[in-house]
């Protein structure tokens, strides 16, 4: 039987529950009309509806057990694709190319070296056929080790990320009402059948239908593709959908639908099965399958289900009916690459190179001088198995040179970091949620920050007012004033402000109330209680299903209005409005006087009460919020001159028509202090070169003053502080009204203050520094936001901040970084951890250089000198294991200092390598290289050593055994100065901080002394005597003084370093890109008004509470660089399959392609 022609809901039998999951997914399918059709007609209306789900439009949920409740509808959770086990991340370790090419040689010299043995009648060396086969053996085990170490670190690294994510789930919260009483649970908790409460910022984590709503719009984006916001109403579309965000407005719903049966639900189903496997788990019996062949957002079979950002195709889109066109979501750009990941990719694409080269050279030069001494010049014949295993043992030593010369302990060292910096910036209230940005936010030169809560306390408080004509510069008592003021200002306050704004008693005696919602509110709701007022009880004659309308509170008018109708005469409305008080004054044409009349307020009166009130208020850094009303009434013997006379239904939807002819009931003074760490932290900015922007939506007086009180503005410097207008004004061509990079790059440098800012100022603000070139270097910009509306904004810097406690949804899932305890100093913390992320990095970066290079010219003179290299592979395999492993976990967890902050950051175009790290680099490697050569040409003449002739091929020597050594010794000493990238002498200063250096030192030293004096023929080394330690230690201890010889050159002798120096991408754009991506700016400027929250944030992973763990990427990248010219990368036909893609990014959330055409997830 068809769907739509089953028994009405109100004439089935009572059972527990009187409606099923295929009822509300079939309900669910509809939109606007249609489903308001079908809610009356199957459903019996809203209040069928949720007799059928056992609920309360008003009480919401009222039973203490959700047991059935959960087993008939399900939980608000979506299964997570299950982690990679550790055996699969051994196998995708295994993956690595340069390892699988020493797996096969290993194995094949292995092979050999048996067949020499044992399948050869021939006669050949014995003590070479006993010792031939320990070398493959060796290095199997040392690549078995590798990969190890590879997979336990992955392995840890993604049970960390899962907890980090859990960590987020687990702090998205949302209001409900319960038995009566709005309640704020985890997301994770939400039922149907809950009443839940939205309101502007919410991201929805369930599917539901409005109770009510107060101009409710909804931006679909994210699952229709429409850039449109929906506007929603009880009447015309009364559908809201999970991972959707409100834009404006506010209002209830009733949950229909969670977790795998909601919309995102679906999606992710379907994503998790795209062979057409049933998307909501379990097996559905065969009339469930029918009726879902009516609905297109549950077609798990459709062949075009949802695209890889997470968006259902244009004409499957859900919210698209059938006939209608869904619009085509605009083209989004790809966050830049940060600016150390830039660097180190260049850089790690060049030694990639580097090694390549001569690791083939290598491999060639050996060959060659093998053929024309063995058959040229000895005339041997050819014996497969001794010549080819000769011939294979130099392959071995030439893939070896590649696996020290390619830096793969890099992206080892870069997550290392990463990940120690991320688990300590948590304590920091710092909650990272894109690991790239913690480094970048240690190159930041400049902070765009707002001023409300992150600058001071969020805790306002009203401390002076104006009312009927007389400045109260302390709260007046109800006394004072006339009772039909006090009247209206209450109603006004009271019923024109969001119901989840509420003052609630304090935790603890003497201890301040607590506020909760919007804190302005809650600041204007303690002004009631000051008058001796309670605003509850006017909330509960008007409760929020009685305002007739609501025009909630945005970024472009300022202010918020309600209108209600007069209990006694139902022929009059009451419209009240308060806001911005230049906004509220500029609107009023009456204000009240001291007996509460309405007289006459001109545009003088106007600037004479911004001159004496609002502006002497502002300069005490006090926040005005304006109060005014104004009665529409159909009554046209109304007395009262300041009355709306109308003789038909006003245009409700014409908002500017309605605000004009109010009447201003009061002005009021709102303090907001300082933070008391503020002013120290902004301070520590300007000393480590930030510089910090305040950017807030206040009067200009107020943010000049608190500005000053923060030190952002000095006495005596001359530094900009302008309004949004004027801002706009100086910045935009009069021709075409379009922002000149010309006219900003002259504004931007001195602006210290953008006060009655639009979200709109702040996107144009930001996104013009990061591409300006003025001033003295190119600018790393943060920026901090709490709104719906500053999305683009963290979304075009290169770090964003979003406030845990006053963030909206939207701003939290456009941010990099969470700041739990929205306070500005918390940012400082993530600078201080940024740049030692980067300090790290670079310390280990200055310690492998120096091994790759000496390791490389080694084995390249050996070859061309020698008839071997003098470092035998597996000796190789273990100075690569102490310099990418070992070295990784010693320097990549330094603990911070202050000292951090004493310098200047590094910014976007400083060479990664600065001249202080090429001097290191090149000095130590010159030592290490003149050591090498001196003991390996001439080390038996002052060391008594058995030189190397003479010597069976496989038969290990002391000559080398005591240049393997020595190289370990001065590499491991090279360490403490590895410490150091700014030339400071002391390398030990700090040591205590960093056990886990002091650990891995000694235990790598102790392990070097067991290899040589017990490796034997596995290691190719021969045991050394007391003298000839004592002369390695001595060349090891000499890096230390050659250290300190080499701080005392001058850095001036290097030529600037430039190879890591290349513009990054967006510095050199191809032709046309640069209008191209100009035009786009300007569209997404002229967008943000309209569109707070750019096209990009609409992809499947703009959920932030269904976000998998896919943020490790950094490290990925840097190896996948690496090998572009090593091996073929996957099929592209394979990257964009769907179930590929998904289970690649689910299974091993730290894989990013290197390629800009592959699609993201």
């Amino acid at each position: 039987m068809d769907m739509n022609e089953r028994t009405p809901l109100t004439q089935r039998g009572s059972t527990a529950f009187d409606i099923d999951v295929d009822d509300l997914r079939h309900l669910m399918a509809h939109r606007k009309e249609d489903v308001v059709k079908l809610l009356h007609d199957r459903f019996g209306g809203l209040s069928g509806l949720c007799r059928s789900l056992k609920t309360s439009p008003t009480d919401g949920l009222t039973e203490d057990d959700f047991t059935k409740r959960k087993e008939k509808y399900n939980v608000n959770v979506i299964a997570k694709q299950r982690p990679k086990t550790f055996c699969e991340l051994v196998g995708a370790a295994l993956q690595d190319l340069t390892l699988i090419v020493l797996i096969v040689a290993a194995v094949i010299s292995l092979a050999l070296s048996l067949y020499l043995k044992y399948g050869q009648a021939t006669t050949f060396d014995e003590s070479e056929g006993q010792a031939g086969w320990i070398e493959g053996v060796a290095i199997l085990i040392a690549v078995v080790v590798v990969v190890l170490v590879v997979a336990l670190n992955d392995y840890q690294k993604e049970k960390q990320f899962r907890g980090l994510q859990s960590k987020i789930e687990s702090e998205h919260t949302f209001f409900v009402i319960r038995k009566g009483e709005t309640k704020q649970i985890p997301v994770q908790e939400i039922l149907v059948g809950d009443v839940c409460q939205v309101k502007y910022g919410d991201l929805l984590p369930a599917d539901g239908i409005i109770i009510q709503c107060n101009d409710l719009k909804v931006d679909e984006s994210s699952l229709t593709g429409e850039s449109d916001q929906v506007q929603k109403s009880e009447t015309k579309d009364p559908v809201l959908l999970s991972g959707t965000h409100i834009m404006e407005g506010s209002g209830k719903m009733v949950v229909t639908a969670v977790g795998p049966n909601s919309q995102v639900g679906i999606i992710f189903g379907l994503l998790s099965n795209p062979q057409g496997d049933d998307a909501h788990g379990g097996k559905a019996d065969k009339k469930g399958k029918k009726d879902k062949k009516d609905t297109n957002a549950t077609k798990s079979n459709d062949k075009s289900t949802p695209t890889l950002d997470g968006s259902v195709p244009a004409d499957k889109a859900v919210g698209v009916n059938k006939g209608e066109k869904a619009t085509k979501p605009t083209k989004s750009r790809r966050k830049e690459q940060s600016v150390l990941q830039a660097k180190l990719t260049k850089l790690a694409i060049q030694i990639g190179y580097v090694g390549t080269c001569v690791a083939v050279a290598t491999v060639l030069i050996l060959v060659i001088k093998f053929a024309v001494i063995t058959f040229a010049q000895n005339k041997e014949p050819w014996q497969t198995g001794k010549h080819l295993k000769q011939i294979v043992n130099y392959v071995i030593t030439g893939v070896t040179v590649l696996v020290v010369a390619v830096p793969e302990g890099l992206p080892l060292a870069v997550t290392l970091s990463l990940a120690y910096s991320v688990k300590r910036m948590m304590k920091d209230n710092n909650l990272v949620r894109h690991l790239d940005a913690c480094e970048t936010m240690g190159n930041a030169t400049a902070i765009c920050s707002d001023k409300t809560g992150t600058l001071t306390t969020n805790r306002m408080t009203a401390v002076q007012c104006y009312i009927g004509g007389h400045h109260y510069r302390e709260i007046p008592k109800e006394t004072q004033l006339p009772k039909s003021v006090v009247d209206l200002i209450v109603w006004n306050i009271s019923v024109n402000s969001g119901y989840t704004s509420k003052i609630l008693p304090p935790d603890t005696a003497g201890a301040f109330p607590k506020q909760v919602g919007n804190k302005t509110e809650c600041a204007l709701l303690g002004f009631v209680q000051s008058l001796g007022r309670s605003y509850e009880e006017l909330r509960e004659q008007w409760p929020e299903e009685k305002l007739y309308k609501v025009y909630t509170f945005n970024s472009v008018r300022k202010s918020m209005s309600t209108v209600v109708k007069e209990r006694d005469n139902p022929l009059t409305y009451l419209l009240f409005n308060k806001g911005a008080s230049e906004m509220v004054v500029k609107c009023c044409s009456w204000i009240l006087d001291a007996h509460g009349n309405p007289i006459p307020f001109n545009q003088q009166d106007q600037e004479n009460l911004t001159a004496s009130v609002i502006e002497p208020m502002a300069g005490e850094g006090l926040r005005t919020i304006g109060i005014a009303y104004k009665r529409i009434t159909f009554d046209s013997s109304s007395s009262s001159p300041n009355d709306m006379v109308v003789k038909s239904e006003p245009n409700w939807d014409d908002e500017d028509h309605l605000l004009e002819g109010l009447t201003c009931l009061a002005i009021i003074g709102i303090e907001d202090p300082v933070r008391p760490e503020v002013p120290a932290a902004i301070k520590q900015c300007q000393r480590a070169g930030i510089t910090v922007r305040m950017v807030t939506g206040d009067n200009v007086n107020t943010a000049r003053a608190i500005a000053s009180k923060c030190g952002i503005l000095q006495p005596g410097e001359n530094f900009l502080v302008l309004e949004g207008k004027e801002f706009n004004k100086r910045i935009r061509e009069k021709s075409t009204g379009h922002v000149s990079q010309a006219l900003f790059d002259k504004v931007w440098i001195n602006l210290r203050v953008l006060a009655r800012s639009s979200p709109q100022d702040k996107y144009v603000l930001v996104s013009h520094m990061i591409r300006s070139k003025a001033g003295r270097s190119r600018q790393v910009v943060a920026v901090t936001g709490d709104g719906t509306n500053d999305g683009p904004a963290l979304k075009r810097a290169d770090v964003g901040f979003a406030m845990g406690i006053a963030g909206t949804d939207v701003a939290k899932e456009a941010s990099d970084i969470i700041l739990t305890d929205d306070n500005f100093s918390s940012i400082v913390k993530a600078v201080m951890w940024g740049r030692n992320v980067y300090d790290s990095i670079t310390k280990f970066l200055q310690f492998q250089l120096t091994v790759n290079m000496v390791a490389i010219v080694v084995a390249f003179a050996g070859a061309c000198f020698l008839d071997d290299s003098p470092l035998k592979a597996i000796q190789m395999l273990w100075v690569n294991l102490i310099m990418d492993t070992l070295a990784s976990l010693a320097l990549a967890t330094e603990q911070p200092s202050m000292e951090l902050l004493e310098r200047a950051p590094y910014g976007r175009k400083q060479p990664l390598i600065s001249r202080q790290m090429a001097k290191n680099i090149l000095g130590h490697g010159f030592y290490q290289l003149a050591i090498i050569f001196l003991l390996l040409f001439a080390g038996e003449t002052f060391i008594e050593v058995d030189n190397m002739s003479g010597i069976r091929v496989h038969e290990p020597t002391q000559h080398f055994t005591l240049i393997f050594n020595t190289l370990v010794m001065m590499t491991l000493f090279n360490e403490f100065n590895a410490r150091k990238i700014h030339g400071q002498r002391n390398v030990f200063s700090g040591l205590q901080r960093n056990p886990l250096f002091v650990i891995i030192w000694f235990a790598t030293f102790v392990l070097q002394v067991l290899l040589i004096q017990f490796g034997s023929y596995a290691f190719s080394t021969a045991p050394l005597t007391a003298d000839q330690w004592l002369w390695c230690l001595f060349f090891g201890v000499g890096e230390l003084v050659w250290g300190q010889v080499m701080n005392s050159v001058p850095n001036a002798i290097i030529p600037k370093c430039t190879c890591c120096k290349r513009k990054r991408p967006e510095e050199e754009p191809a032709e046309g890109a640069e209008e191209e991506e100009e035009e786009e700016e300007e569209a997404d400027e002229d967008r943000i008004g309209h569109l707070p929250a750019p096209t990009e944030m609409a992809l499947g992973g703009k959920i932030l509470w269904v976000r998998g763990v896919n943020r490790i990427q950094t490290q990925m990248k840097v190896v996948d660089a690496f090998r572009m010219g090593l091996g073929p990368r996957i099929d592209p036909e394979q990257r964009r399959s769907i179930s590929s893609m998904v289970l690649r990014q689910a299974q091993h959330p730290t894989i990013e392609y290197a390629d800009a055409d592959a699609p993201e997830v």
